[in-house]
């Protein structure tokens, strides 16, 4: 969700609706490559669980590079959803994880990226404090700790 993460990978991508959908929670399951949680957003069915999030455009030659960077064939897939938003209810794509592992969690750049997201799209503060209270570890890779938070600033 963080908006300059997105366009370092993206440049044409734009916001265009933050939203939700019904039925669904934010999880940390999705095995990374380096064995920490990603963000996935889990299908519950109950009417009391929403997962919220950023809706952007971006061109269509940039869909191959995306799809790269959200590791479609190495742990997500694309998924169209229907998301909630303030204009209505709009089309979407998602990517939801294929390597699942209940309990996984993230590091503590990679959550900071999705605070920073959720901070920067206002999302309600309920929501926003669900994701501060995931338990987060540190990377042992300190190059990569460094680089992903000073990104995400």
């Amino acid at each position: 969700m963080s908006t300059r993460r997105i366009v370092a990978r993206l440049p044409s991508a734009k916001t265009i609706a933050t939203g939700f959908m019904i039925g669904y929670k934010l999880v940390f399951d999705k095995v990374s490559k380096d064995g920490s949680g990603k963000c996935d957003c889990e299908h519950t069915g109950s009417v009391g669980d929403r997962v919220y999030g950023v809706i952007f455009v971006v061109l269509c030659s940039e869909r191959a590079a995306f799809d790269r960077f959200e590791g479609v064939g190495t742990g997500y897939k694309p998924s169209a959803v229907r998301v909630d938003t303030d204009a209505g209810e709009m089309s979407a794509l998602t990517y939801v994880a294929t390597n699942r592992q209940s309990g996984l969690p993230p590091y503590a750049w990679y959550k900071q990226h999705v605070l920073v997201g959720a901070h920067e799209a206002n999302l309600p503060e309920d929501y926003v404090r669900k994701i501060e209270a995931a338990i987060a570890i540190n990377d042992p890779d300190l190059t990569r700790t460094g680089k992903d938070n000073s990104a995400s600033r």
